[in-house]
């Protein structure tokens, strides 16, 4: 029987800690959660995807869905859940290729970062799973399109940069500590927006003392 112990993260963890460190601080260390119109629609396509028949066999491939996967080694010490993992026979064996839902394509670029480290989190279970050099995919559902993605080539440097995560996400979980907020493009999209940076906070930017004044103001007005 495998037993995860306090050191396992999960795959999509990754993924949030990568999109934003502030953001998985308050998700994973202080259980905070909300949703927007971008949450709610991803989630919509993973419980169509996860509700879907177990198995199906179509033109000699299997398509499996919600398949648990895991990598206990010790610089990974890894699970999570695949989308798709398609499983096609042919005379030279079995071919296993994952294929990960992504509700919108990124305007300027194939995938982002955090989606390919993702997935090549996968890849790293499903190979040391069925001992193979799986495929992987990014499925986009706004463009019913497949985005391939390559890792012979890189393998080490990703697998190095993945265990120094790793790392680093095991060490912020042990002290407790939220990872400090760092403002970017991606703030305006996130679900917890208005809990990590109030309105009144990132337009006026004031000492503390200042920003409890000015809203406890708006309260009272």
């Amino acid at each position: 029987m495998l037993i995860f112990d306090d050191d396992t993260i999960s795959i999509r963890s990754v993924q949030h800690f990568l999109y934003c460190q502030h953001r998985w601080g308050l998700l994973n260390i202080d259980d905070v959660w909300a949703e927007n119109a971008f949450v709610t629609k991803a989630n919509i396509i993973h419980k169509h995807v996860h509700n879907s028949d177990t198995m199906r066999l179509r033109a000699g491939v299997k398509t499996y869905y919600a398949v648990p996967v895991f990598n206990n080694r010790a610089e990974y010490n890894i699970y999570g859940v695949l989308d798709c993992l398609e499983v096609t026979t042919n005379v030279g064996g079995k071919i296993f290729s994952i294929v990960e839902y992504k509700p919108t394509k990124p305007r300027n670029t194939d995938y982002n970062y955090d989606d390919m480290m993702q997935v090549y989190a996968q890849k790293i279970c499903v190979d040391n799973i069925f001992n193979t050099d799986c495929n992987t995919y990014i499925y986009y559902a706004d463009t019913k399109s497949r985005v391939k993605l390559t890792f012979n080539q890189c393998n080490k440097e990703l697998s190095a940069q993945l265990i120094a995560l790793l790392s680093r996400m095991r060490a912020y979980s042990k002290s407790g500590t939220i990872p400090p907020i760092s403002s970017s493009n991606q703030c305006s999209g996130c679900s917890l927006k208005d809990v990590c940076m109030p309105y009144s906070v990132i337009k006026i930017h004031k000492t503390t003392k200042e920003q409890i004044i000015t809203m406890v103001n708006e309260v009272i007005e």
